[in-house]
């Protein structure tokens, strides 16, 4: 019977590598020029990087501002909803309960809607992004 001892990954890799496999879905990244430091280290290192950049981006920059959007965009839909349930209820006969179904629908489809827009990194998260990327040695382009 053989001795045998799982090799182990660093943590730091690990998440690394599954980031790298979130991030690969997740929109708009950074485009590198091809200068001398991205020649010499190559595509599969400059992704890794790239990749540790967006998580130290992720860990500085709050997330607070889009939970508010959303927010801000589900009771904007209630409000929406509400109006336009109560007048139709008001046609209907019942005010109250087309204005409170309105409420409900309307804040489901802001809720909806502002979940499911594709929007891309804010300005600050890409400009965080590119200077750690200037700071390993590329020269970020752009975002695609």
């Amino acid at each position: 019977m053989k001795n045998y001892m799982p090799r182990r990954c660093s943590i730091i890799t690990f998440g690394t590598m599954v980031s790298l496999l979130l991030l690969g879905c997740a929109g708009p990244k950074p485009v590198l020029y091809p200068n001398d430091h991205y020649e010499t280290v190559g595509q599969e290192q400059a992704e890794l990087d790239i990749a540790q950049c967006r998580e130290l981006a992720d860990a500085q920059i709050s997330s607070d501002s889009k939970g508010m959007e959303v927010a801000q965009e589900t009771a904007v839909g209630a409000g929406i909803g509400a109006a336009s349930g109560a007048v139709i209820g008001a046609i209907s006969g019942s005010a109250g309960k087309g204005a409170a179904v309105g409420a409900a629908v309307g804040a489901t489809g802001g809720l909806l809607r502002s979940v499911l827009r594709k929007s891309g990194p804010s300005p600050t998260y890409k400009k965080f992004v590119n200077i750690c990327l200037k700071e390993k040695g590329y020269n970020p382009i752009g975002w695609e």
